[in-house]
């Protein structure tokens, strides 16, 4: 018996796949954007020669690195409103878990790229009568983000993945989109291969856009 395909039924629920992509769009631009904010700190903390900044900046990020995400999902959404009476939406808790879990792998992207350059660029940045913080934002920075796009972009695309764990909170994303087109259609074949397209397109346009980018940067190097 062989399986007639029909992508007809999964094409007329587009709309509804359409608003699942803003969604993780939504929910991968939010959690990036306070991920790279909270791995600069945690990196400049773990950079520090103060134990006082070292040690919770790199409890943090270990704590991060070896625990599953979904625990994180589960925690921010069903632990918090109990341990802390703080009761959140499935977006923000999401955002809460990806920031959380991205800024401790960004921290270790930053710090790579930041301890790639050697002593001499501070020593530069000394000479010529520049604070740590000046030579951090004028000389090292600049320098160490064109080293840091491929880590940074590879972080990234695991956090775009990682987005689909939020339809186990109920959260319109991609994958809790195509599950409800499932169900209307009673096409899973069709779905999930059209949800996979979906998936490889925008990560392929975010990686063009990514080398695009770093090309830009090395240019300047």
């Amino acid at each position: 018996m062989r399986y007639e395909w029909d992508f007809g039924a999964v094409f007329a629920q587009a709309p509804l796949l359409l608003d699942g992509l803003l969604g993780t769009l939504r929910l991968a631009g939010t959690a990036i954007g306070l991920g790279v904010a909270l791995g600069l700190v945690l990196a400049l903390m773990r950079l520090s020669p103060r134990r006082l900044l070292r040690w919770p900046g790199t409890v943090f990020v270990e704590f991060y690195r070896n625990t599953p995400a979904l625990v994180h999902f589960f925690w921010f959404y069903f632990a918090m409103p109990v341990v802390l009476d703080i009761s959140l939406t499935a977006f923000a808790a999401a955002t809460l878990a990806l920031a959380t879990q991205s800024g401790a792998f960004y921290a270790e992207v930053f710090r790579g790229g930041i301890r790639s350059l050697g002593t001499g660029q501070w020593e530069a940045g000394r000479a010529l009568g520049m604070t740590e913080a000046a030579a951090m934002r004028r000389i090292i920075l600049p320098q160490a983000m064109a080293r840091m796009v491929a880590p940074f972009v590879e972080r990234s695309f695991e956090l775009l993945k990682t987005t689909s764990l939020a339809s186990t909170l109920a959260y319109g994303d991609l994958l809790f989109r195509a599950a409800q087109v499932n169900s209307i259609t009673f096409r899973p074949l069709e779905t999930y291969t059209v949800l996979a397209g979906m998936y490889v397109l925008l990560l392929f346009t975010f990686s063009s856009g990514a080398a695009m980018a770093e090309r830009r940067l090395t240019a300047f190097r």
